[in-house]
């Protein structure tokens, strides 16, 4: 021991786990290296390969042949005698032996099993009697086959013990399975009864049938025909003096049948030329999605076809007729059955479509019908009510409705501001069937006692969206409570049946009529429509919202006052497009210096704004349709529900702030069928509508969206996805 007390040996270090690691470490990237190997090492490595896969099938065959022994052993021990040994390779017996091709003479030694599966008279082990069942799904031949490992062995031993033997196994194959090919599949076209459109394709429509006649004019109208037909007459006669008239005449009989025969078919194929009584579901349904017509809510009476069909009285068709209209719009055809009915009714239509004759037509239809008004009554309120959100559309109601009502002894007043509040109580001396109004000037005229509505029966709501955009929510409430509850409509099952809404309900007045007619339909229109509208139907022309397709869309970017001023002049001077034009802007203070550059380029203008006084506003319409002037520069007060005659163009010199009111402002063109362009200038400023305005441009079949516009950022996504981001 040395002297500090310490054992000589040497003091033992720890482990260091750092260098641990960093060997571990090295290791393993040694072992992810790839390694290049010469020709003798790797013939090396497969001769030791080689090796130890045959020590390995050694050690397994020895394996076997012991257990082989020791079965023997255990089969002596119980008494299987020499007999199985001799048969230890005879194929074996029993209903498993049957079911693989087995002896009936071996059946017929067979004694049954053990508990373990043996056939009693072979003492077959498990290992064999697997090689044997392998060779009799065969040829019945032993030799060459592969024998079980150890281990499937005692498997097959141990199933064989708690299972018992195999039976019927199944060989059915999810894959082999046929697929059924006799079921009917779903046809989605018509059936052939009930297509009514082949025989009007117009490869048949010229086409004689070759089985109603001798003759056949291939490629001939109606008229050539005929005049074949007399043709060949008069030279039958003039050929065969003694049977000739007697043939023509036949000829001619013939030919009078066959344009029967031509005039019932075509009759019975198109909704055109059939009777009323001859319409089929099929052809109402074809009819609708011609024009358009939607409608829904309980009991809706078919559409009509033309004014004959209507049911309005003979002397407003003839009113109708001096007129002048010849054909009925999809609106009119829609709403004017539903309104004859009594029915509440909600009509979404785009704006230039014909609603106000849709409304007006059955309210004198309505009217005509109850006591004319005497020095008694005319106090008691006018009839029927007419509401709508500007100046100018009351108006311009009012001048369409004494086209009908005037003939028919019918008074019709407006009220609307900037006129003398005295001047329209004169007006109502005499009392008013009808009265057309704003909802600001109408209520001031409740208030101050002028009006009231003791015996209205009839209420319409035109342009209802833009009444509450404007703020006049409140007024057309106040309104509406005003008027009588006497002759409201119960909420009930007879709000739909015509023959009890007609009935009077004293000697001058009915069931109370609601009617609204809207472009879009806000929360804020839906509530006052379930409130004062009972089970109303809706009518639906088009799709909501969206522009007509008889005008062409056209967008550029144009930024700057005067780069849009000059490309203002570029268009008017191109001379493509005949007045009335109109241009939109804005800002009221625009609208007159816009005005002032128009007539510098040479052109007559007008403007419209807000804040010209009534009579201006009056004067500028006036002229506008008149033809005085041939450009009419005005705000969003001319976008909505005024009708200009022929408006060729419209030019947006400033995008509106929302695309309804872009909707509205292109709406003054194309109207009434005809045809228009509607140019809009786009700038930076208008990035919150132009991803609505690249789809509306694509749901047109006429406008193409511009590339600019369609790769630009804001017309990816909403204005409200891209604030969320």
């Amino acid at each position: 021991m040395a002297a500090n007390g310490t054992s000589g040996k040497a003091k033992r270090v720890p482990i260091d786990i750092e260098q641990l690691l960093a060997e571990k470490k090295a290791a393993e990237e040694a072992a992810k290296k790839p390694r290049f190997l010469s020709k003798a090492e790797r013939e090396r490595l497969a001769a030791e390969t080689a090796r130890k896969e045959e020590e390995e099938l050694e050690q397994k065959r020895k394996a076997t042949a012991g257990r082989n022994r020791l079965w023997d052993a255990r089969g002596q021990s119980e008494g299987y005698g020499q007999r199985d040994n001799r048969n230890r390779d005879a194929v074996p017996t029993g209903p498993r032996a049957m079911r693989h091709g087995g002896s009936s003479n071996d059946y017929s030694n067979s004694n049954g099993g053990d508990k373990l599966g043996r056939n009693s008279h072979s003492g077959q082990r498990p290992d064999q009697r697997g090689d044997q069942r392998g060779n009799n799904k065969g040829n019945g031949n032993t030799a060459g086959q592969k024998r079980l490992a150890p281990e499937d062995v005692d498997a097959d031993m141990i199933r064989a013990r708690y299972m018992g033997p195999e039976l019927n196994q199944s060989t059915f194959s999810a894959q082999k399975k046929r697929k059924r090919t006799g079921g009917q599949k779903f046809n989605f076209g018509w059936n052939d009864e009930e297509d009514t459109s082949q025989d009007w394709n117009p490869v048949y429509s010229k086409r004689v049938d070759r089985y109603t006649g001798p003759m056949v004019f291939d490629g001939l109208n109606d008229a050539e025909v005929e005049k074949e037909y007399r043709r060949r007459a008069r030279m039958l006669e003039e050929r065969d003096p003694e049977h000739g008239k007697e043939r023509a005449r036949q000829m001619l009989e013939q030919m009078e049948r066959q344009k029967e025969k031509s005039k019932s078919k075509r009759t019975r194929n198109d909704w055109k030329f059939k009777e009323l009584v001859d319409m089929r579901e099929r052809d109402w349904r074809i009819f609708k999605e011609e024009f358009g017509i939607a409608s829904k809510g309980g009991h809706i009476p078919d559409p009509m076809r033309h004014w004959g069909e209507s049911g309005l009285p003979s002397h407003l068709l003839q009113i109708i007729d001096q007129v002048g209209y010849t054909e009925p719009t999809p609106i009119q055809r829609a709403a004017i059955p539903i309104a004859l009915q009594a029915r509440d009714l909600i009509g979404v239509a785009a704006t230039g479509s014909g609603k106000t004759a849709a409304f007006l037509l059955p309210m004198l239809e309505y009217i005509s019908q109850l006591p004319a008004l005497t020095e008694y009554t005319k106090d008691d309120g006018p009839y029927a009510l007419i509401m709508a959100p500007t100046r100018e559309l009351v108006q311009q109601i009012e001048s369409e409705a004494r086209k009908f009502a005037t003939p028919l002894g019918l008074t019709v007043v407006s009220l609307v501001g900037g006129h003398a509040l005295e001047e329209q109580a004169f007006a109502l001396r005499n009392g008013a069937e009808i009265i057309v109004a704003t909802p600001g000037r109408l209520l001031d005229c409740i208030e101050r006692r002028l009006l009231v509505f003791s015996q209205c029966c009839y209420v319409v709501m035109d342009e209802a969206d833009r009444m509450i955009d404007m703020g006049f929510e409140e007024p057309v409430n106040k309104i509406l409570s005003a008027l009588p509850v006497t002759n409201e409509k119960p909420d009930t099952e007879d709000a739909e049946d015509a023959s009890v809404m007609r009935r009077l309900l004293s000697a001058k007045d009915r069931y109370r009529q609601t009617m609204m007619y809207t472009a879009t339909m806000p929360p804020a229109v839906e509530k006052i429509a379930k409130q004062y509208l009972r089970r109303p139907a809706t009518v639906t022309i088009g799709n909501i919202g969206e522009a007509v397709e008889t005008v062409e869309q056209r967008v550029e970017f144009v930024s700057g006052e005067d780069r849009r001023k000059q490309r203002l002049r570029e268009i008017l001077l191109n001379g493509g497009f005949a007045p009335p034009i109109i241009v939109f802007v804005n800002v009221k203070r625009n609208c007159d210096s816009v005005a002032r550059e128009v007539q510098n380029m040479g052109f007559s203008a007008a403007s419209l704004h807000g804040s010209k006084t009534q009579q201006q506003r009056e004067e500028a319409l006036a002229s506008i349709r008149s033809g005085a002037k041939q450009v009419l520069v005005a705000t969003d007060l001319a976008g909505r529900g005024l009708d200009v005659p022929d408006v060729s163009l419209v030019v947006n010199f400033n995008m509106a702030s929302s695309i309804e009111a872009y909707t509205h402002r292109i709406g003054r063109t194309g109207r009434a069928g005809k045809s228009g362009v509607a140019i809009t200038f786009l700038g930076s400023e208008d990035n919150d509508v132009m991803y609505d305005l690249k789809q509306m441009l694509s749901k047109s079949s006429i406008s193409r969206v511009p590339e600019e516009l369609r790769r630009h950022e804001a017309a990816q996504q909403k204005p409200a996805a891209r604030g969320s981001r």
